[in-house]
């Protein structure tokens, strides 16, 4: 008997933390806001109940993202407005393309890996408060693409703050030698753009 009671103890006193938690979780009947920070057991499926949105609909808001590898931290986009920040990216890209065809160079492929990272790296720029290329949480450009398990023979970054457009951030960068010297590098062959709030990146690679 007294064993008995202790094994429904154990039981009861594990189960209350699990509960608890289950409690804590707030629903939401539509997103609150645009963008959701993927935290550890996210799946699609779990985000869209939690923010009442369609699985599918978060999916297809989302391309980049691989649904059976959500890594803790990425950012997703909840809402079709957001999705503004992803066609400036890709514009940057069809720019940057443009230019190196008009010089006779071989276009970039937009790398979703890469791309992910460069959006890391807008975000890290506007949420820490910094403007360069060395960030107080992944270190160099380098330091991250590492972090991130991008392979590369050689690489480059270019970043830009406050310009509104994907044309004006693209004519600041022509208009800099060194920034227009990454655009037009022979050596490149992948790239990965990202934009937040006003941050802008790019992140070239040489794969390996």
């Amino acid at each position: 008997m007294i064993k008995r009671i202790f094994i429904a103890v154990l039981l009861f006193t594990f189960c209350l933390p699990v509960v608890s938690h289950a409690q804590n979780i707030q629903f939401f009947k539509e997103p609150p806001f645009e963008h959701y920070k993927v935290s550890r057991g996210d799946t699609f499926w779990f985000i869209a109940q939690r923010y009442g949105l369609d699985y599918r609909e978060l999916m297809r808001l989302n391309p980049e993202i691989v649904p059976t590898n959500m890594h803790v931290g990425e950012v997703i986009r909840l809402k079709p407005s957001a999705e503004h920040s992803s066609t400036f990216e890709d514009q940057v890209v069809r720019l940057v393309n443009q230019e190196r065809r008009n010089r006779g160079l071989s276009p970039l492929t937009h790398r979703a890996d890469l791309k992910n990272v460069a959006h890391k790296k807008a975000e890290d720029m506007i949420k820490s408060n910094y403007f360069s290329h060395n960030s107080p949480n992944y270190g160099s450009p380098f330091d991250m693409l590492r972090t991130f398990g991008i392979s590369y023979q050689t690489a480059g970054e270019n970043i830009a703050k406050g310009q509104k457009t994907p044309e004006a951030v693209m004519n600041s960068w022509m208009n800099s030698q060194g920034h227009r010297a990454n655009i037009l590098n022979a050596q490149y062959d992948s790239i990965g753009v990202g934009f937040y709030h006003g941050a802008w990146v790019q992140m070239f690679i040489k794969a390996r």
